[in-house]
């Protein structure tokens, strides 16, 4: 029977042979490699019967060994790109859906893409469960727009550690650096309203990623190009927080 076979990961198996490189702890290596590449060559394919269509992924396809992508093994290549606004809006009602969230009326996932530009899949799956995690904690009926938010800025920022609060001169400096950030941030969107963005949000709670603080400048819109203005712009944004320090 005709059949599809999945190998995920695939670089775990098929990284690149480079014979500067070789020792003996890599013979297992590739001899799995020379195996999987005896194998693909191995399927009938003219028989429709028994046709085996193999696919594979990856997120490092730089590492795979040449041999793996020559044609008649994996020979088309189709690149996943971060999806798009209506892309995320599309996997967001795909995850409520599939665990039966109950939405509160405030709640537009369009909005919710909006705010999620540069997530990939596993992103917004992971803010579905984030947000549902946060509305069973408050012991709501219904998933809110605030708890969405609050699930956004945990996966950008990390968890909140309300236990270990700033003081004195720590929570000072802080104070400044994340200041002047938000100063320089709203400057530049300010000079460049179509191209930068505004601050929204601020905070001096530290995060469990090791933030002591940060501040939250999302991007407007969905784009492969920056210009020259643009970039200038962030650089001075990121570098005024240290500027603040030192005024």
């Amino acid at each position: 029977r005709p059949c599809i076979v999945f190998i995920d990961e695939i670089d775990a198996v098929a990284k690149g042979r480079d014979s500067r490189l070789r020792s003996v702890g890599n013979d297992e290596r590739e001899q799995t490699l020379n195996q999987l590449l005896t194998e693909l060559d191995g399927f009938d394919t003219n028989k429709p019967e028994s046709v085996v269509i193999c696919m594979a992924a990856t997120n490092r396809p730089d590492v795979l060994d040449s041999a793996l992508l020559r044609p008649g093994r994996f020979d088309r290549r189709i690149t996943v790109e971060r999806p798009d606004k209506v892309g995320r809006e599309e996997i967001l009602q795909v995850h409520v859906n599939t665990q039966d969230l109950p939405l509160s009326d405030d709640i537009d996932l369009s909005s919710v893409a909006a705010e999620t530009i540069g997530f990939t899949g596993a992103d917004l799956a992971n803010i579905v469960n984030e947000a549902a995690l946060l509305a069973g904690r408050k012991r709501k009926d219904v998933v809110e727009h605030a708890d969405f938010a609050d699930a956004i800025e945990r996966s950008i920022a990390g968890i909140e550690k309300k236990r270990n609060f700033l003081k004195g001169r720590e929570k000072y400096i802080v104070a400044v650096h994340e200041a002047g950030h938000a100063i320089i941030g709203t400057a530049v969107s300010n000079l460049l309203p179509n191209l930068a963005s505004e601050v929204e949000k601020l905070s001096i709670v530290p995060r469990s990623s090791g933030a002591l603080g940060f501040t939250y400048i999302p991007p407007n819109d969905d784009r492969a190009l920056m210009f020259e203005t643009e970039l200038r712009g962030r650089l001075a944004m990121l570098m005024g927080g240290r500027a603040a320090e030192d005024a």
